[in-house]
Order: structure tokens, then sequence, then C-alpha cells
């Protein structure tokens, strides 16, 4: 602190790094067409582990409670959603902003993939505009009133999940990991980020956990056996589900046809997402 400097004679020339200097909030302003009471982030601490089928399947269980949903695909560089749902073709835009396009059960999403001339144009972007794209969905897209926004985050703790953090309201997170030995190490990355940009984590959703035997029923941990209670109990966390490997619902994905999926193993996590909302309307 510069000598002398005190909460009333700080200025800006001798308060730079002084603990009387307030931070400036970074959060993006939202669309003023758009209306959106929670903000929910899923993030993994690496890819491949279905974070883009967890939000999905998220999703499709909230909209058909009623609740009015989009997802916000903020994997720039290895868009997923449009391709699960079946939705082609280029979003639409007008002096208000730019519209979402609506999977078959209704849910608003918006991803670069809507945007490019074909779903496999690559993206060859370097971080800060990747980093600007998500911002862009967030200011400039026209979602309406929505009860849930699911972001689709990329993998790991880089520029477009800090950017998210930073700029958007994240009001919680869900944590999608598998069953393998680097779990607990993996889990407690997403989560020490969180905790860093002081976001509560919602719950950690394992997917992969078992295959389940078409003939007698016996749940195979065919990836090993499970270690997210242990993860979770570790960070003081709730277990959201544990997914199976579901042939039936990887079909659908694969088809275009995610809106007709119903994944029964995630109970826990769309209870605390409930739980979001009733306390927002008991504030109100």
């Amino acid at each position: 602190m510069a000598k002398g400097c005190s909460s009333t004679t700080c200025d800006k020339t001798s308060c730079e790094g002084c603990s009387h200097k307030e931070p400036k909030s970074l959060q993006e302003t939202m669309n003023v067409y758009s209306s959106i009471k929670h903000v929910i982030g899923v993030v993994s601490g690496k890819g491949g582990v279905g974070k883009s089928f967890v939000t999905g399947s998220l999703a499709n269980r909230m909209a058909a409670k009623g609740y009015k949903v989009g997802i916000m695909d903020a994997d720039i560089t290895g868009p997923s959603i449009p391709k699960m749902y079946g939705v082609t073709g280029a979003a639409q835009a007008d002096d208000n902003g730019i519209y979402p396009m609506e999977t078959k059960n209704g849910i608003k999403i918006m991803s670069i993939n809507l945007l490019l001339p074909t779903e496999d144009t690559p993206v060859i972007w370097r971080g800060p505009i990747l980093a600007n794209m998500v911002k862009q969905f967030w200011t400039d897209v026209v979602w309406g009133d929505l009860d849930y926004l699911f972001v689709d985050m990329p993998p790991g703790t880089g520029d477009v999940p800090l950017t998210v953090f930073q700029s958007l309201p994240i009001e919680g997170v869900v944590v999608v990991t598998s069953p393998q030995d680097l779990v607990k190490m993996i889990v407690k990355k997403a989560f020490n980020m969180a905790e860093m940009m002081k976001v509560p984590v919602l719950g950690i959703v394992e997917n992969y956990s078992f295959v389940k035997c078409p003939d007698c029923g016996k749940e195979i941990p065919v990836f090993g056996k499970s270690k997210v209670d242990a993860a979770a109990k570790e960070l003081g966390l709730a277990v959201g589900g544990k997914l199976p490997i579901d042939p039936s619902l990887t079909e659908l994905s694969d088809a275009g046809a995610f809106a007709k999926a119903r994944n029964p193993y995630l109970e826990a996590a769309v209870c605390a997402l409930r739980v979001l909302d009733v306390k927002h309307e008991t504030q109100e």
C-alpha cells in the first residue's frame, strides 16, 4: 500500500494494488430481450466423459417437468449439441440480436455450429476470440424467458471456462466425471476452479458408471469400480447420478433424436436444480 494510503485518501495513482481498491466486476450484461432465472454450468476436468450428453439429459428432464429451458453450447471448438438434437440450418438475427433455434421438445439452443457455413467447418481461433464468442452468446442472443440455461462448457480450466465463470451469473455447476483412477484428481481440479470463482458445486455426475446385462440385469462396471462416492465424500459434495452405458440413448444422440431421450439416473441432480427454483420463488 502506498505511504499514507487509507480508505479516504486513496486515489487512482496511489492505490494500485491497494486492499481498499474495489474489484471490478467482469460480468457481462444479458441481452435486454432475455430473462433467465438460473444459469447452470456443466463442467469436467477432462474431455471424453460425456459432458454434452449429461447437459442434454438434464435439459430434457427439466423441460419434461414443464420448465422453460435453454442450452448454450460454449464448447466452441467441439460443439455437439445441435447434432445431438438434429437441429440444422443457420440461426436468424435482427436488430434485437441472434435468435436461438429450438429442439423438438422445446429447448432453445445456441451453438457456433448454427453460425458456421457447415457443421464440419473447423473453428481455428485463439483463446481470446473463443472467449469473446461465448460472451456474445450471452449479450447478443435473444433467449427470451427461461427458467434454466445450461452452459455446456469445454473441458478443463482454460480461457473459455474462466470466461464463463467471470462473465455469466453462474448459480451453480454440475461436475461430470467417469469411473477411472484419475477421477479424484480430475474432479478436484473442476471443484477447485469453481471454488476459486466462488460458484457452488451442485453435485458430481458419474458417466459410464456401468453397463446393465440385457439378460439378467446385473450391473457390470466395465471401466472399474465406481470411485465417485469417495471423491464426493472427501469434497463434501452430493452425487447427482451414476449413468450407465445405454446403447439406446447413444443411438438417439447419433440419430439427432436426443429430444426423445429420458435419462432416469439423474434424479438427485434434478432435485438439486429444482431446489434452486424453490429458493428463487421464496426470495421473490
